[in-house]
């Protein structure tokens, strides 16, 4: 039978419940018996010992919080009898860190079919990207995407549009009563069927999509605010997936043309791919857009005659994230991330541990984990003043967790942050890096990012990931422009309910049914496929192209 609870760390006080615990019932665990005075949901836990006021709450080997409230043997933490607290960190506590490798002989040798740039990267995607520099020429942006979209077979399909005809076609025939007893539409989320034109009916055989940006920057902000979107346009231009970009300017504003280019050129010496600028203010809108479509459209057919070819898993850059975290996160999806993120460090590839405010609490064990001191001082300072900033404004890192969070288990920021970090493995950390810098460094980089989803997955693309592995326990449909993003569910309820979301399941291990190790190996393989282009995301499927830029105000 599954196990119902768990112990995640020998030295840990609490235990996790995999199953809902009734009121009364007696918990048989490690030779230790354990009466439930109340009920404990699945996700939650319970702790093994008596607490008073101002006494410690270990989870994953480290602090997660203090007792506000006595808390008797086998009673369940929560928001009421439990506040957040993690242990301090630095240099002067750093220790010695010894890794031992998983054994990658059974990936070594294999590949995927990904799209060659002369820098030496390898795209999983081969896109054409469409970028304005300022807000004023959204709309521009926007008619270009309809344009090229429905022309070239990317459009999405028009499945509510229908619907909304179907009710209008009734309701001029004066039907009113058949429009509210009509059955609901059908559901055609468990049509496994794409949910863009097939690849056959594509004029261009050999790029996957053009993908269009709009944001709300460029001018009005600060300067800082401006320096910062040129450096992440740069990095979307220079992701691997990204094969020519066409880039609209009204030509007064703050991030001008020029800004852009020099940002492509400093953090990618070797870039050589196809750049079309064009400014508003020379001319007339449909002089600009004209040329704009004839000129994107050439650059179309050039970047149609690349090919994929084989590449090694070292190309891979893996994006590693988690939204919509749960109290199975940390003991599931979580940890299956880690495992591969190893795996894929071994072999020489990248990965990509991103938002910063759920590290909080385990700091120094990722200090340990970092060789170089002047990296592990980038750390403890990108962390101390992110921190500083949002105590700043009444928002510390301690108010991270949503009420979803809460409810499905995550009490306390250092909860949430300790099995968050789970996505990172145990390998060494090889590189720090502030929002939109590139990961160079193979192995597991540490990138500055909020924990918000999309700015954190939009921060990633923009560092030179290729794919980004998203861990979810309530569900969200979050995708990115120009980097695949997988959404793995904590649990198999989550699969079930929202199938078109989810694209692969860690839920068996939480069912006794697979180790994480076995999970881990299914979901590289997956993603050998989904880079080689056999398979797509579900937020591919659905057109989910999320941007938000982190502006570097307080954003958790």
């Amino acid at each position: 039978m599954p196990a119902r609870v768990l112990k995640v760390h020998p030295a840990d006080n609490v235990i996790v419940a995999l199953r809902d615990l009734a009121a009364g019932e007696q918990i048989e665990f490690e030779n230790e018996t354990y009466q439930l005075p109340y009920a404990v949901a699945a996700k939650h836990k319970f702790v093994t010992e008596d607490r008073q006021p101002g006494e410690s709450i270990t989870m994953y080997g480290v602090l997660v919080g203090k007792a506000t409230k006595p808390i008797r043997r086998g009673e369940p933490i929560t928001t009421f009898n439990l506040k957040h607290d993690s242990d301090r960190y630095g240099l002067d506590k750093k220790q010695p860190y010894s890794w031992q490798p998983p054994d990658v002989s059974t990936w070594q040798g294999r590949s995927f079919m990904g799209y060659h740039r002369a820098d030496g990267s390898v795209g999983t995607r081969n896109y054409w990207l469409v970028v304005p520099l300022v807000f004023c020429e959204n709309r521009n942006v926007l008619i270009l995407k309809d344009a090229f979209e429905r022309e070239l077979g990317y459009a999405q399909p028009e499945t509510y549009r229908e619907q909304v005809h179907e009710l209008l076609s009734l309701y001029k025939a004066g039907e009113m009563e058949t429009i509210r007893k009509i059955q609901p539409f059908v559901d055609e989320s468990q049509n496994q069927t794409l949910h863009h034109a097939p690849a056959q009916k594509r004029p261009f055989k050999n790029i996957d999509g053009i993908k269009f940006l709009t944001h709300e920057m460029g001018c009005g902000g600060t300067r800082q605010d401006s320096n910062y979107l040129s450096s992440l346009l740069a990095g979307f231009i220079n992701n691997p997936n990204v094969a020519g970009a066409t880039i609209l300017s009204l030509g007064c504003q703050h991030l001008q043309a020029d800004m852009i280019v020099a940002d492509i050129k400093r953090q990618n010496p070797k870039f050589d791919k196809p750049i079309l600028v064009y400014e508003q203010q020379a001319g007339t809108e449909y002089q600009l857009m004209s040329q704009a479509v004839k000129e994107t459209f050439l650059g179309l057919v050039e970047i149609n005659k690349l090919e994929r070819k084989p590449a090694p898993l070292s190309a891979l850059t893996v994006g590693l994230k988690c939204g919509g975290s749960d109290g199975f996160s940390g003991i599931s999806a979580n940890p299956v991330l880690g495992h591969l993120s190893d795996v894929v460090g071994a072999l020489g590839g990248k990965t990509v541990l991103a938002e910063f405010p759920e590290l909080n609490g385990v700091e120094q064990e990722l200090i340990n984990r970092t060789a170089d001191e002047a990296k592990a001082q980038k750390f403890i300072d990108l962390m101390g003043d992110y921190s500083a900033q949002a105590q700043a404004a009444g928002s510390g890192f301690d108010m991270n967790p949503s009420p979803g969070n809460i409810k499905d288990g995550l009490i306390t920021d250092a909860i949430k942050s300790a099995g968050a970090a789970k996505k990172g493995g145990s390998a060494p950390v090889t590189d720090v890096l502030d929002y939109a810098e590139p990961a160079k460094q193979p192995g597991l980089n540490l990138l500055c990012t909020p924990g918000n989803d999309v700015e954190a997955t939009t921060g990633m693309a923009g560092s030179g990931t290729n794919v980004i592995l998203f861990t979810t326990g309530l569900g969200t449909p979050t995708g990115n422009p120009v980097c695949p993003v997988v959404k793995v569910s904590t649990n198999t309820k989550l699969k079930n309910r929202m199938p078109d979301v989810i694209d692969f399941d860690s839920g068996p291990i939480i069912d006794g049914e697979q180790s994480i190790e076995q999970n881990a190996d299914a979901l590289l393989e997956y993603i050998i496929q989904l880079a080689s282009g056999n398979e797509i995301t579900k937020a591919e499927q659905l057109g989910q192209d999320d941007f938000i830029p982190w502006k570097r105000g307080v954003s958790l």
